[in-house]
């Protein structure tokens, strides 16, 4: 997934005041203001105590106070006023993508939006399950993770790829296994608009990963809005065991039985010819069509 650019220290500041809710920024805001003020105040003589150099020490620190809070009193209130409506914004525009995506017919409604849509959509489809999600942008100190839910207890580190031509594999797998080993978390989900491959599939069973593609985002959205309650809670365990189960198992294996293109290497899909010599007969089209015509023959 991209990552973002390099920023300012006070852009860093604005976008993790963003994360906490609308309300907050408005209590932050009032707070500071009214700190920083009593700061900015003239200063007295009677402020300075102290003889000599300690004078002229304690005056230049008053003075340096006095100007960074004349200053603050100011800055400070603004950044959390903007940081109030980025997160309103933020929260309009996740309840938007969950409608949007509910409403759809298929899958394909993943496809279109950015990483950072996607990322935001998959927060909220957590969330509305009863997880707490910080939102990290792959961009924290957890080597690459993109979301950290908490439930209880319990910590879930989420990797999202808005990946649709090709398959996630298991790189991106053993990494995010490794990095709930290193920070002590319970479990941990791979979230792909595409699919995974055979490999990443196999390294997942046994271990408290949960794999969840495209197409199983969409159900579990769709699912959501239908019936108007929140989804039954996903928990990596209960998919342990759940792959545990030799008709899991064969599932998870007709799912990653696709082949990948000759020509381009992305997932191909089953179709079936409706014109020439071989009408009526299936075979693999590449996914990226009519980008990509690579084909196979189904066997």
């Amino acid at each position: 997934m991209a990552r973002r650019k390099k920023t300012s220290p006070l852009e860093d500041i604005l976008d993790l005041l963003s994360l906490l809710p609308w309300w907050v920024c408005l209590v932050l805001a009032a707070v500071s203001y009214i700190v920083l003020s009593n700061l900015a105040a003239p200063i007295k003589p009677s402020d300075i105590q102290g003889q000599g150099g300690a004078m002229v020490g304690a005056m230049m620190q008053k003075a340096v106070i006095h100007g960074l809070a004349t200053i603050g009193q100011y800055l400070a209130p603004l950044m959390c006023l903007i940081a109030a409506a980025i997160s309103a914004w933020r929260r309009k525009q996740r309840r938007e993508l969950i409608a949007g995506v509910s409403q759809a017919e298929s899958s394909d409604a993943l496809d279109g939006m950015s990483w950072r849509e996607f990322e935001i959509l998959v927060g909220e489809s957590y969330r509305q399950q009863g997880y707490r999600v910080a939102e990290l942008g792959g961009a924290g100190p957890d080597g690459g993770v993109d979301l950290v839910l908490i439930k209880g207890n319990e910590k879930f580190f989420v990797q999202c790829k808005q990946w649709k031509a090709y398959k996630v594999g298991v790189t991106t797998v053993r990494e995010l296994y490794g990095v709930m080993a290193a920070k002590g978390a319970t479990g941990g989900f791979v979230v792909t608009s595409g699919r995974f491959t055979a490999d990443a599939v196999e390294f997942a069973q046994g271990r408290n990963i949960e794999l969840v593609d495209g197409p199983r985002l969409f159900a579990m959205i769709q699912r959501a809005r239908r019936t108007g309650t929140s989804p039954p809670q996903s928990n990596p365990a209960d998919s342990l065991a759940l792959a545990q189960r030799p008709e899991a198992t064969a599932i998870a294996k007709a799912e990653t039985a696709a082949p990948d293109c000759p020509r381009c290497g992305a997932s191909m899909q089953l179709r079936t010819a409706r014109q020439g010599a071989n009408a009526g007969s299936n075979f693999w089209g590449c996914s990226t069509y009519p980008k990509c015509r690579g084909t196979r023959a189904a066997g």
